[in-house]
């Protein structure tokens, strides 16, 4: 079944009560091998991803993380720990499935392959702006693991302090402590940019 298959069955409506459980409740089904749990799942989270995603890697790519990353969820879901932090486990799975992909863009594509930034810039503003891109994707992944979600979901998604440490089951302090560690980081990395 194709994630298009999927996603037309997800939007069949009055499926049934289901629709209405906790994360804890649905993700526990899915891992149980329920595929309507599991539509229910990409239909609660698939918006989130695809706007998460879309801010990593080019907006024509982000329905493919999105996709790769529901593929992997769903063999990866009976080994969940937490059903209940479904949302931040998804987060955590897009976001390396979008790094994968800006990492195998970087290795394998030419410049002229990309279409990162508005069509009107010129030759140099265009590079110049992918220089940019790879230097920040290249600062990012030498990150800790920790400070690089932090940032992506603070920097890229736009998430709040409270939702990040719900994201990352951490305490707002310690949240306040990675992104700071993270952008004196990124500010010395990204030092000749500026």
């Amino acid at each position: 079944m194709t994630f298009g298959e999927v996603g037309a069955m997800v939007s069949l409506p009055g499926r049934d009560s289901l629709s209405d459980a906790d994360d804890r409740t649905i993700a526990s089904r899915a891992a149980d091998g329920d595929i309507r749990a599991f539509e229910i799942l990409m239909r609660r989270y698939g918006s989130l991803m695809r706007a998460y995603a879309a801010r990593i890697v080019r907006p024509s790519d982000a329905d493919d993380v999105v996709q790769e990353t529901f593929v992997t969820a769903w063999q990866d879901l009976p080994d969940l720990e937490n059903p209940a932090s479904v949302r931040s486990w998804l987060t955590t799975i897009v976001t390396r499935k979008s790094i994968d992909r800006l990492r195998a863009a970087r290795d394998q594509d030419s410049i002229d392959d990309h279409d990162f930034h508005d069509p009107a810039d010129g030759p140099a503003e265009t590079a110049t702006a992918t220089s940019l891109d790879e230097a920040l994707s290249l600062a990012l992944s030498t990150l800790p693991e920790d400070q690089r979600r932090c940032w992506v979901l603070r920097e890229i998604a736009g998430y709040g302090y409270s939702e990040i440490a719900e994201q990352l089951d951490l305490p707002v302090s310690t949240i306040r402590g990675l992104l700071a560690r993270s952008r004196k980081t990124l500010v010395d990395e990204m030092e000749a940019w500026r």
